[in-house]
């Protein structure tokens, strides 16, 4: 996992400066004198705005770090002042879910927001925070808030020298048809449960299977993706809870020690977080037993009550996506290959103009564009090239998929670069090329009755085209770029189609 690619070292800069912005903030709060606490308030509130906020933009990074306590502080209060009356402050956290779920259809500000304003409800039931503790709660957070802006945006803005591409934007619909009101209601159904289940477990933590539902419904969009997400929360946190024993338990809660391994365990977080799930839960639980223990309550038995709220949690995840407006891996990959391939088309007639001597056109922000399409797809994917998944046709068909895929995308970097050369500008045959890509992409993404026209775009050559007197290495490239893009996307046609339900896989 620590060798896994990272292109950049995108992913180290990114864990180092969360390391440093949380240090910060929590000591920016032991100097003033605030108590335990509200200095794991103040941490926590910096891990989140460094972890959550991923706006395209610093600015908008920064105007969705400066919004998070308009959102935290209102539901901090509501948490705090409902902590006694369970049955009204039960219905008050579901309300919460709700709204916290239901904003991500505003892209990643409302994800951000809607994070953020369900772990302030989380940290009061964490803490047994009470309304006197408000003054000073607020004062944590937003010295934290300070803190993490002053490194993210002032420090070590590596952003403004490399801009990230902005993320795909959440798949669309109409009132129930849309997946983040769909998933609004599932996310509200699953903590219900969790809810309920987990106080017959234990009256004092049974908030940790509310967390468990919560976090499982971020970043997934298929009944398939949250199933595997729960196995691999479970998996992480029972590896984590084995790691607590041999290392949070025998410290004690001795602050030194402790602080060092709850900073390893955040570089882990942010470090394996895009990678593996699995890793990163298992980062997330050892830092929760190395918190216990710096609070006075670490014990075996706190360990595997952790990991049966953990259970509690999954399996209410998967009885909400079961059960309540399903929406099936069938379903969501067929939207995200689908806008892959638009993409592969628009990356395609970027580089089509751009070689017929277009100096404005660009392909390359199709290119990462498609790079960041084809991590859902992967995503998206995952519950049916899973080990444990039981239909192996299916299984060798989206590995196949995903194949192909990443070929088109290497094609695509491939014909960007080549674009980029002007020598390469002029050739016809380019022109004829990018246009039959064009073609067998607008064949695959209609209705099945016209996938013949797949294997019909590819088998015009380039023959039909008058080759140049005089060659160039970048034109010659860039043809066989385009050549082997057809071919990519002629194959993909058979898996694509092979399920007689629908255009493409089912799950």
């Amino acid at each position: 996992m620590f060798v896994a690619p990272d292109p950049g070292l995108v992913r180290l800069r990114v864990s180092a400066r969360a390391v440093l912005g949380i240090t910060l903030a929590v000591t920016a709060a032991e100097l003033c004198g605030m108590s335990l606490p509200a200095s794991i308030t103040g941490g926590l509130a910096a891990l989140l705005a460094l972890f959550t906020v991923a706006d395209p933009t610093v600015r908008g990074q920064a105007v969705s770090t400066a919004l998070l306590p308009a959102v935290g502080f209102p539901v901090l209060a509501l948490a705090t002042a409902l902590h006694g009356v369970p049955l009204l402050r039960d219905a008050a956290w579901l309300a919460v879910v709700f709204a916290g779920v239901y904003a991500r259809r505003w892209g990643p500000r409302g994800h951000a927001l809607g994070v953020f304003g369900f772990m302030m409800f989380f940290t009061t039931q964490f803490l047994h925070a009470v309304p006197a503790q408000l003054p000073e709660l607020y004062g944590a957070i937003g010295l934290a808030i300070a803190a993490s802006a002053l490194v993210r945006f002032g420090l070590w803005c590596f952003e403004r020298r490399t801009p990230p591409p902005a993320a795909p934007a959440p798949l669309t619909g109409r009132g129930l048809a849309r997946p983040t009101t769909r998933q609004a209601f599932q996310a509200t159904v699953a903590c219900a449960i969790a809810l309920g289940v987990g106080q017959m477990l234990s009256e004092q933590r049974w908030y940790w299977a509310v967390g468990t539902a919560w976090w499982i419904f971020v970043n997934t969009a298929s009944r398939g993706e949250t199933l595997v997400r729960g196995f691999r929360r479970v998996l992480g946190t029972v590896a984590g809870i084995a790691a607590g024993l041999v290392v949070a338990l025998p410290l004690h809660g001795a602050p030194a020690p402790t602080a060092l391994g709850v900073a390893v365990c955040v570089f882990g977080i942010f470090y394996t977080a895009p990678v593996s799930y699995s890793w990163m839960m298992f980062f997330v639980t050892v830092m929760a037993g190395l918190l216990y223990g710096l609070l006075g309550v670490l014990h075996p038995g706190l360990l595997v009550l952790r990991f049966e709220e953990t259970a509690v949690g999954a399996i209410g995840a998967a009885a909400a996506v079961a059960l309540v407006l399903p929406v099936t891996t069938h379903a969501a990959t067929d939207a995200w290959i689908e806008r892959a391939l638009h993409c592969v088309r628009g990356c395609t007639s970027a580089a089509t103009r751009r070689l017929a001597g277009d100096d404005s056109a660009d392909p390359t922000p199709h290119a990462a564009e498609l790079e960041l399409l084809l991590g859902r797809v992967r995503l998206s994917l995952a519950p049916l090239v899973h080990p444990l998944s039981p239909f192996k046709g299916r299984r060798s068909r989206a590995r196949q998929i995903i194949a192909l895929l990443d070929d088109c995308a290497r094609q695509v970097h491939g014909l960007t670069a080549v674009a980029a050369d002007p020598a390469a500008s002029h050739d016809a045959r380019l022109t004829a090329a990018c246009r039959r890509v064009e073609a067998a992409v607008e064949a695959l993404v209609t209705p099945a009755a016209v996938t013949d026209q797949v294997p019909v775009a590819v088998a015009q050559t380039a023959a039909t085209v008058p080759a140049p007197a005089k060659h160039h290495h970048a034109a010659e490239a860039a043809l066989a770029h385009l050549h082997d893009l057809e071919r990519a996307l002629a194959d993909l046609a058979t898996p694509l189609r092979t399920s007689t339900r629908a255009p493409a896989l089912t799950g």
